[in-house]
């Protein structure tokens, strides 16, 4: 089923004039639903909120609130995809904003397939020669110039369910469409996101309730991790089996029990969502 509003509307036009399109002037969110439920929601919305500060984007809330409600009530299969687009709305030629623009709200219920062999067995990751630009004036955020993803993910080879992202400097950043976590010396590592990347909901759950600390990771230190996984509110975890290039195997990783333990941990809390009713996630699912 696809079902999608447009500042509230049923349907899926919107103006040629939009900056969205024009320049990728805008946020995005995707989150999981279950039973109806979004899944971390305060942490999209809390992101979301950040992004619209930072680009001055005029956005009503308490709209974009009552939309997401009207969407949940739609939603009639056990896990299905809300996406949220905010652009900066219907603007002039040329890069300058005009002042006072209303966002636009874009919000679409999708399909969500679940892919239960990576899940459950790992997944191949492909290192893509694609490189993250250094911004921290965007870092962090999930805008929606996205075109260093789409390039990075058009290397990917059959073989390979996700590619990882390194920055201009030749630092590890995190996935086409997920974050990494690593452990080292049996400490759970993910990496710094302050120049460029995004600051996935799902790692920042990780980070608030798996002991999971931020640093700068290099291409050697992921290397000699002894567990890889990456993670999205969406799919899930998915713990990583081998890392690949073109000409041949970089690494390989045994899933253990730090990567277990954290994907117990999510399935707790998709357990805990899905019975809310509307209620706040319980604060007490942990990762031990």
């Amino acid at each position: 089923m696809v079902y999608s509003l447009v500042n509230g509307q049923s349907g899926d036009q919107l103006s040629v004039f939009d900056r969205g399109l024009a320049y990728g002037d805008g946020l995005f969110e995707t989150l999981r639903l279950v039973n109806g439920q979004p899944l971390l929601l305060s942490l999209h919305l809390a992101r979301l909120q950040e992004g619209c500060q930072r680009l001055a984007l005029q956005l009503d809330s308490s709209a974009l609130l009552a939309e997401i409600q009207q969407v949940c009530q739609v939603s009639t299969c056990q896990d299905q995809v809300l996406k949220i687009i905010i652009s900066r709305g219907a603007g002039g030629r040329g890069y300058k904003p005009t002042a006072g623009l209303a966002a636009n709200r874009i919000l679409m219920l999708l399909p969500f397939v679940e892919d239960v062999e990576a899940i459950s067995h790992g997944i191949q990751l492909y290192n893509c020669q694609t490189l993250l630009a250094r911004q921290p004036l965007l870092a962090g955020l999930k805008h929606l110039n996205r075109l260093e993803q789409v390039l990075a993910a058009a290397e990917l080879p059959q073989n390979c369910t996700e590619g990882l992202m390194r920055d201009s400097s030749g630092h590890v950043i995190e996935g086409t469409r997920s974050n990494l976590v690593l452990v080292l010396d049996d400490q759970r590592v993910t990496p710094d996101l302050s120049q460029c990347g995004i600051n996935g909901v799902l790692r920042q759950w990780l980070c608030s309730v798996a002991g999971v600390s931020c640093r700068t990771v290099t291409l050697p230190m992921l290397l000699a991790a002894t567990e890889v996984f990456m993670c999205n509110s969406v799919f899930g975890i998915y713990a990583v089996t081998a890392l690949l290039d073109s000409q041949r195997c970089l690494a390989t990783f045994t899933p253990g029990v730090h990567t277990r333990a954290c994907q117990s941990g999510f399935a707790a809390l998709l357990q805990a969502t899905g019975k809310t009713d509307g209620a706040a996630v319980p604060a007490d699912v942990r990762v031990p």
